[in-house]
């Protein structure tokens, strides 16, 4: 095992695997932020744009996407993110994995939405304030509150569905474990000592973002 360590960049890859997360749940949550309030609007359109986004993207698997933006955008159509092929391949995946996962935040932050009285709504309207303004000051903060625990489970989701960049051939953790467990004997103990790693990714934001909800939870 020693040897391995020796041979392959074993914390290389999880940290890209940390960076590719870190930037993808950042835009997931911009994405998914804008594509809940389309779904919340009181214009009609805009709702079935909200509607059509996360049905599509939700109903799409992960893998197709990524393989069709890295050989139909990037390669056939060459909508490049980068001249340097690995932080092509590192762009596209932090792109699939946003448009991917802001639709799972979008319906996190409307189940949010949902759990607060309409008569909030209401007596925003009453007092005067727009739709932006009743979104940003009454609606929104206490949906991002009341949506912590899908939230951190959408984190949690994305960071083990960032294996999924291995098939473009970025070379995060997943895309290590294939080469080693390839290349090296001893496949069953790498298997392990990766899952392990994504263990200690995962466990404490699953504790932390629980903690979390309890303690931002919106008192009724």
């Amino acid at each position: 095992m020693g040897d391995i360590f020796a041979r392959y960049d074993f914390f290389g890859a999880f940290w890209l695997t940390i960076q590719l997360s870190f930037w993808s749940a950042l835009g997931a949550l911009v994405i998914g932020t804008l594509v809940a309030i389309l779904r919340v609007s009181p214009v009609p359109v805009f709702r079935l744009i909200g509607t059509s986004y996360v049905n599509l993207v939700r109903n799409t698997p992960l893998t197709l996407l990524m393989v069709s933006a890295i050989l139909g955008l990037s390669l056939i159509m060459g909508l490049r993110l980068s001249n340097d092929v690995n932080m092509d391949v590192f762009l596209w995946a932090i792109v699939v994995l946003s448009v991917y996962h802001a639709a799972f935040v979008c319906e996190a932050l409307r189940s949010g939405v949902n759990t607060i009285p309409t008569g909030q709504a209401e007596a925003a309207r009453s007092i005067g304030l727009t739709f932006r303004q009743s979104l940003t000051e009454v609606l929104l903060p206490q949906a991002f509150r009341g949506a912590i625990a899908p939230l951190g489970s959408t984190l949690i989701a994305l960071i083990k569905n960032s294996t999924v960049a291995s098939v473009i051939g970025a070379s995060e953790a997943a895309g290590l474990m294939a080469t080693i467990v390839e290349n090296e004997t001893g496949g069953v103990a790498v298997f392990f000592l990766f899952a392990l790693g994504f263990v200690i990714l995962t466990l404490p934001l699953g504790v932390w973002f629980t903690s979390l909800s309890r303690r931002l939870a919106v008192k009724r």
